[in-house]
């Protein structure tokens, strides 16, 4: 009765048009100061000591990290260096943008920064050479999603705090499906373009590799000190962030100097805005979740689904639909910081590996970005191609169908996420 209550009131306010984040928290004031004894003083408490975990201090460095990254021209190397490996195969320039989406989301972390960086310089390029807008804008909307995988991953920080999972396992977990999901979206954009006879890039030098490669080596560096630095015990990946923040500041100022030192305050109060929305979000949702461990919500749903004997393929099947069904209504950080506290649980009960979970849930939240009504890159991705969201789900269409495919991959196959971590001792 109380989840129905609670998850009633929260949808009532949510079809007002209302944001997720003070929906969340009008629905805890509500419901706990009218339908509860809970002192006032211990939703104060729980609500500091929520917020008081040094990983959280993760999430604004690795933005800010990423929006330096945005402005300082690293996108526009990468695109270069990827187009003179892989440009003069079928489709090349099309390939170069899911490669060079890959790698900017790889030091970036974030998926909506990756589909403005990579997207606005790219599908520009690839309707002057004569591709489709609809194929051109398909590739950079769902090769985008990367960044919700690829460490240094904001969901996947967000996960590891709200589930007191390793950030530095969950990190290393993603490498491997964050290539392999890249792999597949290479393969399938290369079909598409060599049966369609889209056009190819001229072949690259082996000089001129090189030189692209030079040129791209300091955005590049930062996948390197990220991950080595966590990997080797230099820092944590707290201390990763704040390193990575420094990192691409420096390079984007001094270095490749495409952002001058007085445009410096305007990164700034953007990575501040998008940061302080983030935080917003979890503070709401660490009441939530505080509401819901109090009325013994998740400790119910775990007993009913050991009471009906669920074994491990049907859970996971379950909670992929309600997750893809979440995503009709919410934006990813909310779906995960809301459902990851009441399924975390149930899962480890069922003998499910914490990093396969986090895993899975990040490969739905991908999902959730490529499509409607309300994935983010397809709203970015329609600004910069100037299409409907309508027919930019048509674009999208084939590259979101094998995500779903891939999903199921990860789903069933834990291997993929866990062989990593587990081989390096996380």
């Amino acid at each position: 009765m109380s989840a129905a209550l609670i998850f009633g009131i929260l949808l009532a306010l949510m079809l007002t048009g209302m944001p997720i984040s003070i929906a969340l928290g009008l629905t805890v004031l509500s419901f706990m100061f009218t339908m509860t004894t809970v002192p006032i003083e211990s939703v104060g408490l729980k609500l500091f000591t929520g917020l008081d975990n040094f990983s959280i201090m993760a999430i604004p460095f690795f933005i800010l990290a990423g929006t330096f990254l945005t402005r300082g021209g690293v996108a526009r190397r990468m695109i270069a260096f990827t187009s003179s490996l892989i440009g003069h195969w079928p489709g090349g320039l099309g390939l170069a943008g899911v490669a060079a989406s890959a790698l900017f989301a790889a030091v970036s972390g974030s998926s909506v920064a990756t589909v403005v960086a990579i997207g606005s310089i790219i599908l520009p390029a690839m309707i002057e050479q004569g591709y489709p807008k609809r194929f051109g804008a398909g590739v950079i909307t769902t090769s985008g999603a990367l960044g919700i995988l690829l460490p240094p991953s904001v969901i996947l920080v967000l996960f590891g705090v709200s589930t007191n999972t390793s950030i530095g396992a969950l990190f290393m977990a993603g490498v491997m499906p964050g290539i392999l999901l890249a792999a597949l979206m290479i393969g399938l954009t290369l079909v598409i373009a060599w049966r369609r006879g889209y056009p190819r890039m001229p072949r690259s030098t082996w000089f001129q590799r090189w030189r692209a490669f030079r040129e791209s080596i300091w955005g590049l560096a930062l996948i390197v000190i990220v991950m080595g630095g966590i990997y080797g015990g230099i820092f944590t990946p707290t201390e990763a962030a704040a390193v990575a923040a420094v990192y691409a500041f420096v390079i984007a100022v001094f270095v490749y100097r495409d952002l001058r030192l007085r445009d410096v305050p305007k990164v700034l109060l953007s990575a501040a805005n998008t940061s302080a929305m983030l935080l917003y979000i979890i503070t709401n949702a660490v009441l939530f979740s505080f509401m819901m461990t109090n009325e013994h919500i998740p400790q119910s749903m775990a007993a009913w689904i050991v009471s009906q004997h669920f074994n491990v393929w049907t859970f996971l099947f379950v909670v992929n639909i309600v997750l893809l069904a979440a995503g009709n209504v919410m934006e990813p950080t909310s779906i995960l910081l809301i459902m990851a506290p009441i399924l975390f649980p149930i899962a480890t009960s069922l003998g499910v590996d914490p990093i396969h979970f986090g895993i899975l849930m990040a490969v739905n939240m991908e999902v959730g970005l490529c499509r409607p009504p309300v994935g983010l890159n397809l709203y970015v991705a329609s600004g910069i191609a100037r299409m409907g969201i309508s027919e930019l789900t048509v674009a999208v269409l084939p590259w979101l169908v094998v995500m779903l495919m891939f999903l199921a991959l990860i789903s069933y196959v834990p291997a993929i996420s866990i062989w990593l971590p587990h081989r390096l001792g996380m």
